[in-house]
This record gives C-alpha cells, sequence and structure tokens, in this order.
C-alpha cells in the first residue's frame, strides 16, 4: 500500500538572527495543501512573493543554499528544508521576515523537536518517491568531492569527509530510513576551520554568527592573545582549545558530530529534487553545490517520469481480480477474438487487465510469417475489451449487455508488440456514464513502455435477445 502524504498539524514558530545578514528573523512554519510541496513566503515584501524550494531556483552555495524566484531570495535554506525532509512532512509553507532562515544552534535540532512536538497530518494524497533506476554521478576532482546515486528499495545516504587535517581526520556517517533523524541527525551543528572563521569575519560575511552556532576546529597553532581576540569579536568571554582540537564553547553530541551535520545538509539540500527519493546516496567530501547539483540531475529525471505515462503495478504472482472464467461471463467475445487474460483492478473510474501475447495467436500465421507482429487494431481491440468490463460493472447483469465503438480518436502506436510480449492495460472513464454512453482513454504498455493509447467512445446496450430488448 502507498503511504499517505503528511504536513503539520498546527503552525510552529521561531525567532532568531541571520547567519551571513545579522538580521533579527521570525519565521513560521505552517501546514499547507498536497501536493504543494515546500514553499518560501517572504512577508516583509509587498505581495508576500512566493519562492518554490526547487533546485531551479538555486542561484548561490557559499555557506549556505540560497534560492531565488523572480528576483526574490531566501538564504540559508537547507537546515528547515532537512528538518520537514527527515520528520517525514511532505508539504509545508514557511513564511519568513527576513532574507535568510534563522541560523539557530547551526543545526535543525529546534526545527525537529517542534515538528516532533506539533506532530503531522495525514493527508488524503498518496506520497510520491522517485526510485533510482540508474547510476548519477556529480563530481569535482580537483577538490576530491564527488556524490553517487545508485538504484536501491530504500534511502540510504552515506557521507565520508576528509579535509587532511589532522585535528578533524576521516569520519563517516550512515543514513537510513530506520534512523531517528531527531535524535541521530538534527541536533548536528555545523562546523568551520579556524582559517576559514577568520576570513568570513574579515569579510564580514557571518554578521549573525557566534561561537553558540558552531563547531569551532583549530587547524593551526594559536596564541591564547589570538584567542582573547576571537572571544572579543564574538562578545563572549576568554576561550580556549580543548585537547582534541576544538574550542571549548561546545561539548560534541557525537564523536562524528561533523561528518553528521554533512548528513544533515545532504537531506536538506536533495529535498529540493521535489520528491522523495528511493535509492542509495554516497557522498565523499559533499557540500551546498555539490549537493544541489544532484539535486538538479534527479529533479531532471522526476520531471521526465512524471511527464511519462507510468505503467498499471502488475504482480504476475498476485491472484487477479477477474480470471478468464469470469472475463467470459462479463463480456460476450470468446476464442479466437477474447484479447484479455486478467483484469487486475477495478474501480468505479479505472480498469486494469492483461493481455499475453503469444505465438499461438491465429492472426500471427498471416501478420506477419516472417516478422510476427500484434496487428494495432487488435491492441485497440484488447483495450476496449478492458474497458467493457469497467462499463459492464454498471449493470447487475453484464451478461445481457453489449458494447459498440462509436469512435476511436488519437490513436498512437509507440512500438512493437510481438509475441512473448505482456500487454499491461490501463482504461480511464474519462466522464460518467451517460443514456449508456461512456468516453474512456486508454493505455497499453509492455514492461515500462507505453506501446499505444487512444480515446474511446462507447455504447453500452442490451442484447437483441436479452429481456433487456
Amino acid at each position: 500500500m502507498s503511504d499517505k502524504q503528511k504536513t503539520l498539524s498546527d503552525i510552529i514558530q521561531f525567532k532568531g538572527k541571520g547567519l551571513h545578514t545579522g538580521a533579527d528573523v521570525e519565521i513560521a512554519i505552517k501546514p499547507a495543501q498536497e501536493n504543494s510541496g515546500y514553499h518560501f513566503k517572504r512577508i516583509d515584501i509587498d505581495g508576500e512573493p512566493m519562492i518554490r524550494a526547487i533546485a531551479d531556483n538555486v542561484t548561490h552555495t557559499e555557506r549556505g543554499t540560497t534560492l531565488v524566484e523572480k528576483g526574490v531570495s531566501v538564504s540559508t535554506v537547507e537546515h528547515v528544508l532537512a528538518a520537514l525532509s527527515g520528520m517525514g512532512i511532505d508539504n509545508a509553507l514557511i513564511e519568513l521576515n527576513g532574507p535568510e532562515v534563522p541560523i539557530m544552534d547551526g543545526s535543525s535540532r529546534f526545527f525537529a523537536e517542534a515538528i516532533a512536538r506539533v506532530g503531522y497530518r495525514e493527508q488524503e494524497a498518496d506520497r510520491y518517491y522517485y526510485r533510482i533506476r540508474e547510476k548519477m554521478v556529480y563530481r569535482d576532482e580537483k577538490k576530491g568531492i564527488e556524490l553517487l546515486a545508485y538504484p536501491d528499495d530504500t534511502l540510504t545516504i552515506d557521507v565520508h569527509i576528509d579535509y587532511d587535517s589532522k585535528v578533524l581526520g576521516y569520519q563517516y556517517a550512515h543514513y537510513s530510513e530506520n534512523h531517528q533523524f531527531d535524535k541521530e541527525f538534527a541536533p548536528c551543528r555545523t562546523f568551520v576551520f579556524l582559517h576559514e572563521l577568520e576570513t568570513l569575519q574579515k569579510h564580514n560575511l557571518i554578521r549573525g554568527g557566534d561561537f553558540d552556532n558552531a563547531i569551532v576546529i583549530i587547524d593551526r597553532p594559536v596564541t591564547q592573545e589570538e584567542l582573547d581576540h576571537l572571544a572579543d569579536l564574538f562578545n563572549k568571554p576568554k576561550i580556549k582549545v580543548r585537547p582534541e582540537g576544538i574550542l571549548n564553547n561546545v561539548e560534541l553530541y557525537f564523536s562524528n558530530e561533523p561528518a553528521r551535520h554533512k548528513l544533515l545538509d545532504v537531506i536538506g539540500d536533495l529535498a529540493l529534487s521535489g520528491a522523495r527519493i528511493k535509492g542509495k546516496i554516497i557522498a565523499t567530501r559533499p557540500g551546498h553545490l555539490a549537493n544541489t547539483e544532484m539535486a538538479k540531475i534527479l529533479r531532471k529525471h522526476i520531471k521526465i517520469e512524471q511527464n511519462k505515462p507510468v505503467a498499471p503495478d502488475y504482480d504476475p504472482n498476485k491472484e487477479p481480480l477477474f480470471d478468464v472464467n469470469e472475463i467470459m461471463r462479463r463480456l460476450p467475445h470468446r476464442h479466437p477474438f477474447l484479447l484479455v487474460d486478467k483484469i487486475t483492478h477495478l474501480d468505479e473510474w479505472v480498469v486494469t487487465g492483461i493481455k499475453n501475447v503469444t505465438m499461438n495467436e491465429a492472426f500471427f500465421v498471416g501478420h506477419y510469417p516472417d516478422q510476427p507482429v500484434m496487428p494495432g487494431v487488435l491492441q485497440i481491440e484488447a483495450l476496449a475489451q478492458v474497458g467493457g468490463i469497467l462499463l459492464l460493472s454498471f449493470v447487475p447483469d453484464p451478461e445481457n449487455y453489449v458494447l459498440y465503438f462509436l469512435r476511436i480518436d488519437s490513436v498512437r502506436f509507440k512500438r512493437k508488440v510481438v509475441p512473448g510480449d505482456t500487454l499491461n492495460i490501463r482504461m480511464v472513464l474519462k466522464e460518467p456514464v451517460r443514456r449508456g454512453i461512456a468516453l474512456c482513454y486508454g493505455q497499453g504498455f509492455v514492461g515500462d513502455q507505453i506501446v499505444i493509447e487512444a480515446e474511446f467512445m462507447a455504447q453500452m446496450a442490451p442484447k437483441p435477445n436479452s429481456s433487456k430488448s
């Protein structure tokens, strides 16, 4: 069974400073309608413009991910998106009165804790998953950065970091759907090397930064005078270097907290793909540029898949809804013109069925002797017979009715159907049946590939010799 989309059950609110701008920002994360995904709304700007949280809108990735749509931007979005995605929220509206999501403590902790506190509301629409079907790669060989995506049945993420630092060393973190995001990853704070901190501070690029929202790693010898200067810059009491090479402003939650934070960033940035992912992600020295480039690659495939017809689910190990005997009870067709073997799904709008194509079909004798191909007219007939099961389900005695074509439109053949193929058919009722007249749209697939599509108008009428006539 497919699981349902989720949104917040209530509004959650925060206040804090933007890391780069130093601006005081208020943020409210609100429930949103199904299939809307994540949107940011700048309520401090006339018209309260919206910015979709999609990879297409990424413009800058230096020390954070920035989105811009129609000239309006929002920065440092990765931690709040990681919290929403990691906590299973599919749809949310993020309102803020400034240009940047507040940095809080440099992690997703406060966002994730608030989501856990208010809980979620399940929505009617099914959750969409994009299943990775082929290897995908983003690589920057000069910087030793690589993101790989492989097919897998569930989402797993492996992160490897190594910055040639004797203090930090090599670290590894692993995430799977069995992990508790709010307990194991959300609290993990961003980290910065001392030389980076000095450069950022010198260029006034971390006006909202302090020693409470980052792990500072000391990657060179420092004097107490330099430490005192840093303390003065960040308006903190005197600081010193701990034996493990970090400032004494924080206690590590995990020995591999930097790697876990990088994994948190991967989750937040990949949320910009616009879908939940089933696949294995392996990230080596990931950063926001690499993460968002992979999100763009994924999004490209997702858009192709969402615009592409998807074959009905078919499990040959599962008992059909109707076998051929029940089909013959409902349809008047018989050998050699019964062109449906199983019905796999039926509701008031949709029916799906199976036609197994074999070399024993009589029409292959002449079509063609040296190149057997199922005639297009018979593919149309197979779709129509599956549709007939749907239409005849509206009457209590289908054996007393027969169906006639009134019109066939927009027929397109995409690929040959040959012996050995399994034709997987979907017929959809486009509008309610009126006076026995029905308009349907049909598709036939072999594997994942659509081979035929057409529109049908048909009339359902009593058989001449039935009591209905």
